[in-house]
């Protein structure tokens, strides 16, 4: 090879030690002049290293999985919350079919069971392998995959339908949550069934989620989805991780109970891990939760990194009210938007209307990690009814989010920032780390930098 005789301002420096590229970054290839890469520029091996992160960052953006890096194998529990022997061995099996197709993912997996059985964590740690890998992955619910599409018809639209179904149907490894929760217009059928049907005929690797059954599919994806010679079905039968012990005869929307250990007065101000501004951030942040307990009034918003302590704070806020005999709910955003999406299906058990009447008139409600759900319009608008209704009645209510104000969609923002109304509480702690001799973080990376 022969270094290139390019502008170093127009193109990214290598070495300057390097013998190749002379620091040029780029090469030629010693080729015959008839050669189709004769006079062509391609990166030189010293700049191998700083491909991979850029590609490795461009991998995890195009994903979808920013939020999600959090679910892996590692922190998944294939012997689940409470289970029986033989619900435990059935999602070990299904963790381990998950495990085994991550390491190779050829045909098509089906993940199926109820919501909060673990199967969506299961997916997301798949899709997390392959990014581990530096392999391409598109992770996606499907009500967001044909938003998604519709956008893409606007006359503003900076990219064209078809550029955006291909890039889709043709993904390397593609894995679409919650399956039939969609709105089933035939426009929606027929957009999934063409999508479905070129990954089939194509043998592309493809992971599903969904908690419908089979037979309840829509014909032509049951043909393609029970086809045993392609797809594995692993069906989880474990009930929701987050209602276990619940009394089901009351509303499963309610997951307070799982957090009955997190309490006010066992908060850990972990005095010997965090420096002084630190440790007495956190002690103003179990003051004011402690002062809302007492006397709710309004809102109260803890922001701040995954694992500062804002969960276990709402918790222990709901905890205290329910101990006097008020009735709280507790609910993660994601969860709430889910259980409101199955409320559209015929079979469900509850309205819609009834569904999102109990949580926006609950006496008293925490909603945790606001931020974390897909922000779809439907999403946001059903989020600002919600909570416009709220603000309004001024019904006491908890939040939490990782998210910076700025970045939470701009009406809900105008609420949480409204100070007659609403105390937020930023954390400024890093996530907890389990003793004071881990390593620490820059300061300047706990209060400003986004969620992973």
């Amino acid at each position: 090879m022969e270094s290139g005789a390019t502008s170093p301002s127009r193109l990214m420096l290598g070495r300057p030690d390097c013998p190749l590229c002379q620091g040029l970054g780029y090469v030629r290839l010693d080729v015959p002049i008839d050669h189709p890469d004769f006079g062509k520029l391609f990166p030189c091996t010293c700049r191998t290293r700083e491909i991979q992160a850029q590609r490795s960052e461009t991998l995890k953006l195009s994903s979808n999985l920013a939020t999600l890096e959090r679910f892996t194998f590692k922190t998944f529990r294939p012997e689940g919350h409470g289970l029986s022997p033989e619900l435990q061995l059935n999602l070990r099996r299904a963790y381990e079919t998950a495990l085994a197709y991550a390491q190779h993912p050829q045909g098509w997996l089906l993940l199926r069971g109820g919501y909060g059985c673990g199967k969506t964590h299961l997916a997301a740690a798949i899709a997390n392998v392959a990014l581990d890998r530096g392999a391409p992955v598109i992770f996606v619910t499907v009500p967001d995959l044909l938003d998604y599409l519709r956008a893409a018809y606007a006359p503003t639209s900076p990219t064209s339908y078809d550029r955006r179904f291909e890039e889709v149907r043709t993904a390397p490894l593609l894995i679409l949550d919650d399956l039939g929760t969609e709105h089933a217009t035939l426009w929606a059928l027929e957009k999934l069934f063409q999508l479905l049907n070129y990954r089939y005929m194509a043998n592309l690797p493809t992971v599903i989620t969904t908690n419908r059954d089979l037979e309840d599919m829509e014909p032509r994806l049951r043909s393609r989805l029970g086809d045993p010679e392609l797809v594995q079905i692993a069906t989880i039968l474990a009930p929701d991780f987050r209602q276990a012990g619940v009394d089901h005869t009351e509303s499963n929307l309610n997951t307070l109970s799982l957090y009955s250990d997190m309490t006010l007065d066992d908060f850990d101000l972990r005095r010997g891990e965090l420096d002084s501004a630190e440790a007495d951030n956190l002690e103003r942040a179990l003051e004011q939760a402690r002062a809302f307990a007492a006397n709710p009034v309004g809102w109260l918003t803890f922001t701040g990194t995954y694992g500062c302590g804002k969960t276990h704070l709402a918790a222990g806020i709901a905890n205290a009210r329910a101990r006097e005999g008020h009735p709280a709910l507790f609910v993660v955003v994601p969860d709430l938007l889910d259980h409101l999406r199955a409320a559209f299906n015929p079979q469900s058990p509850v309205t819609y209307d009834k569904r999102f009447e109990e949580v926006r008139r609950a006496p008293f409600l925490v909603l945790d990690d606001l931020g974390t759900e897909s922000a779809t319009s439907w999403a946001q608008e059903k989020l600002f009814q919600l909570l416009n209704y709220r603000y309004v009645a001024k019904l006491p209510t908890v939040l939490t989010t990782a998210r910076l104000l700025e970045d939470l969609d701009p009406k809900i923002r105008t609420r949480l920032l409204d100070v007659s109304r609403c105390t937020v509480f930023s954390i400024l702690a890093p996530a907890y780390r389990g003793g004071g001799d881990a390593p620490r973080r820059a300061k300047s990376t706990r209060t400003r930098a986004k969620p992973k």
